[in-house]
């Protein structure tokens, strides 16, 4: 993949777990180790929520889109470093959740 390691805007679409209907949201995201990263203070959002019940997702970035699978990162030391990239303030210091998108070819 051609991005550069570190912060960017990303658009993830996931399927709505009581709907069953595309929800698309607007997020900072990490690129690092060709994978994509989303995270959040708390678990309560529907794009998380979605993505855990659902792992199949999509992600938009400019012109590009493509298919991955979504999980949680259980690797606490791997989530601090997700944070840090994302963030440059204190925020980066927050306990995060993390889901890890892989796209689909690479493992």
């Amino acid at each position: 993949m051609e991005f550069n390691e570190g912060p960017l805007r990303a658009v993830l679409s996931t399927k709505g777990r009581k709907t069953g209907k595309e929800h698309s949201v607007e997020l900072r995201a990490v690129f690092h180790n060709n994978r994509f990263y989303f995270s959040r203070r708390n678990q309560d959002s529907d794009w998380l929520k979605n993505a855990i019940a659902e792992p199949r997702v999509s992600i938009a970035i400019n012109d590009l889109s493509f298919l991955g699978r979504a999980s949680l990162v259980k690797d606490e030391e791997l989530a601090k470093k997700i944070s840090s990239m994302k963030y440059s303030d204190k925020r980066s210091e927050d306990l995060r959740i993390v889901l890890e998108v892989i796209p689909d070819g690479l493992s």
